[in-house]
């Protein structure tokens, strides 16, 4: 297969599309990058990096650019509500990838990813609105009513994914009776909690705080997530119904719950997919989350979106054709995601029911709300 000559585009320029540009440019293909926005941006909010997505930078030879924008973290607690460690461990792939996980803004990544790509790659408010996979080679139609024809289209849009939606799977989101409350805080408005290397979950009274630090912007991601029924993509949550989610907390948590900044805090309701069968054509694939949307549990989404690239460029350079190369790139990659979906959607283990939830099974907790 001559990489040189292949013309690639990607719908969707988040953590999967950026990434799998990056990795597939330095291919020698050509490669494009369709983004329905008009900017590019990521909402308020820390994920870690783990050594093995940080490996794939390092072989792309970006590495030095995330880890700018990046702090260190050898190991992780969980905590009772009122502070009491349950657990420390440390973070896995170190001693395989001579790596250690490291946090990041996701607004600081997706600007340092795209900031990798060279100019013109990116193409802004270009909102796919139909992709046709019936020819020789698939065509995207925009709303703008403008048509790209390529070699290969990588599905890059998301947990909605328009890609998936019109040629693999029409199945809808899942809602994780779950509602999901982010914000980025200066450890000054931390109210005296520890404040290192470590990330911190806090587990208790039907609620989950994970507290990110970002040591190298003097801030934590603060993120609250709260058993809730209202399955709206978009909740309308007062912060008293917040400063709810965490009552019997350690009290500098409620403070610091009390304290947000309404403005700077992003609800949203938790969904995932469930497993879908076939991710690609023989010259259309799905990467990140549009093949494998997960709960945030494990802290795995950006992750998996990130190998995803990594495969898929491994796969292309060493088949002889597109579809043989989106053949073992599925092979590769499904069984891992499908695993991570399962566990991610299992956010809540049978010790942490018994004790926030004596008597229930794990099933039932998506149709629980706390009084």
């Amino acid at each position: 297969m001559d990489l040189k000559n292949l013309d690639i585009a990607i719908v969707g320029a988040g953590y999967a599309g950026a990434a799998t540009a990056k990795a597939l440019s330095r291919l020698g293909a050509r490669v494009n990058v369709y983004e329905k926005a008009r900017e590019i941006h990521e909402v308020g909010a820390g994920i870690g990096l783990r050594p093995s997505s940080l490996d794939a930078f390092r072989t792309w030879g970006i590495l030095d650019a995330i880890e700018a924008v990046t702090s260190p973290s050898e190991s992780f607690e969980i905590l009772t509500a009122t502070g009491q460690r349950i657990a420390e461990e440390e973070w896995p792939e170190k001693e395989a990838f001579g790596l250690t996980t490291r946090f990041v803004h996701r607004g600081d990544f997706i600007d340092a990813l795209i900031g990798v790509l060279p100019e013109g790659m990116v193409h802004t408010s270009r909102r796919l609105v139909g992709i046709d996979d019936a020819g020789e080679r698939p065509v995207l139609t925009f709303d703008d009513g403008s048509t790209v024809t390529a070699d290969l289209v990588v599905g890059a849009d998301g947990i909605r994914s328009r890609v998936r939606r019109e040629l693999f799977s029409d199945a809808e989101p899942v809602f994780a009776g779950e509602h999901a409350y982010r914000a980025v805080i200066d450890v000054d408005a931390w109210h005296g909690l520890p404040f290192d290397d470590k990330l911190r979950m806090y587990l208790g009274h039907g609620t989950k705080i994970y507290a990110l630090p970002l040591q190298h912007r003097g801030q934590i991601s603060f993120d609250i997530t709260a058993l809730n029924a209202d399955p709206t993509p978009n909740p309308l949550d007062t912060k008293q119904m917040i400063i709810d989610t965490v009552e019997g907390f350690d009290e500098a948590i409620v403070a610091a719950t009390r304290d947000l900044d309404m403005d700077i805090v992003n609800i949203r309701s938790v969904y995932d997919i469930d497993p879908i069968d076939v991710w690609h054509s023989d010259d259309v694939v799905l990467v990140g989350d549009a093949a494998h949307a997960m709960c945030h549990h494990q802290g795995q989404g950006a992750n998996s979106a990130i190998l995803d690239a990594a495969v898929l460029a491994d796969c292309l350079a060493a088949a002889d054709t597109v579809a043989e190369a989106l053949t073992r790139y599925q092979a590769l990659r499904k069984p891992v995601t499908d695993g991570l979906q399962k566990v991610s959607r299992e956010g809540w283990s049978e010790d942490e029911i018994d004790t926030v939830f004596p008597g229930q099974k794990p099933g039932e907790l998506a149709a629980t709300t706390k009084e």
